[in-house]
């Protein structure tokens, strides 16, 4: 086995590891533990509809889906406290979604409505929504990595206890605003957390291909920042590792980098046909690595989930997504008027 192969087999194992389920969750509440479950059903549920949409020529121009990646995504948000901020790359639906953003808000966005979270500026890459300080989806590789360190040192700067998390994927790691912006944020310890999903596909690239350091937690080392790699399936796993960067961000205004692993059901994006992955691997490394499928056996094993409680919430979870396809549909669409509307911030908006 060469080099490349062993670093592949070990972000694998990872993905595909699964923890004792009981005695995991047998302290954790139940309506909270069902919670996630339904927010990772609504997300897959919601990708798929997107998907469909997409290919129906409802939604135009870049679309990037969080399939696969639903526990990284609610663990994630779930680790936050309502206080805090979200800075997300492009592939963000799911985070707008966990975030308490309705489906409805977001589904219109994407098909570009004024009834959206953006009133149908932003598209699927630029969800906004300063109620939930959910502060946008960016289309720049690692263009929101440098604006999250910002906003921390304002929250320092004032003496606020507010955490910013910066979501974004393995190949802003290559970039030179995330190392300016690592070191920036060591040095004057800022209350950050750089957050990076690492789906093993930098768009087509491998991520051993594209990183000399494949197991990207690490290059926290060369700025002394503490660091973690995590099962990205495992939506406790992704959680608690939030949880645990936020107490150090909001007690020390210490950063943290964590590296969620986990897997993309799909290309890079929606029009990403996918060619450079091996259909049976993806087959087979769907079914190890299926989020859902693994939180839905442990929630079976502890008693708290049962077939009948899963075909209710998927139907729930169906009236929801339809309700928000036919919202979208028959929303309308901005108005040429206010075309220069929202250009320029409003001097008199809260601060």
């Amino acid at each position: 086995m060469n080099t490349e192969q062993k670093k592949r087999s070990k972000a694998s194992e990872l993905a595909d590891s699964s923890r004792p389920d009981t005695a995991i969750i047998a302290n954790e509440d139940k309506d909270t533990l069902l919670k996630y479950y339904y927010e990772m059903v609504l997300i897959r549920r919601f990708e798929e509809k997107s998907g469909e949409m997409y290919n129906k020529a409802r939604i135009g121009g870049y679309c990037h889906l969080n399939l696969g990646e639903e526990a990284t995504v609610v663990g994630f948000c779930h680790g936050l406290g309502p206080e805090d901020y979200i800075y997300a790359n492009y592939r963000e639906h799911g985070y707008a979604l966990s975030r308490g953003i309705s489906a409805k808000a977001v589904m219109a966005e994407l098909f570009g409505k004024s009834t959206g979270i953006t009133k149908g500026r932003g598209g699927s890459m630029h969800l906004f929504d300063i109620n939930s300080r959910f502060m946008g989806g960016y289309g720049i590789v690692g263009g929101q990595v440098p604006l999250a360190v910002g906003a921390a040192y304002a929250i320092k700067y004032r003496e606020g206890k507010e955490v910013v998390a910066c979501q974004m994927g393995d190949g802003a790691t290559n970039g030179g605003p995330f190392y300016e912006s690592l070191n920036l944020a060591k040095i004057y310890q800022l209350p950050v957390i750089f957050f990076v999903v690492n789906n093993q596909y930098g768009m087509g690239t491998r991520v051993e291909a594209g990183s000399a350091v494949a197991e990207l937690h690490r290059k926290g080392n060369a700025f002394d920042m503490n660091n973690i790699r995590v099962d990205g399936n495992d939506v406790l796993a992704v959680r608690d590792a939030m949880r645990s960067a936020v107490k150090l961000a909001r007690e020390k205004s210490e950063p943290t980098l964590i590296e969620a692993v986990s897997f993309r059901f799909r290309g890079h994006s929606v029009v990403d046909p996918d060619r450079y992955r091996d259909r049976d691997e993806v087959q087979r490394l769907r079914g190890i690595n299926d989020p859902i499928a693994k939180y839905t056996a442990r929630l079976k094993d502890a008693s708290l989930l049962d077939d009948t409680r899963i075909n209710e919430i998927a139907e729930q979870v169906e009236r929801e997504v339809e309700e928000a396809v036919n919202f979208a549909e028959e929303s309308p669409f901005p108005s040429l008027d206010t075309l220069y509307d929202y250009i320029y911030a409003d001097d008199t908006a809260a601060h």
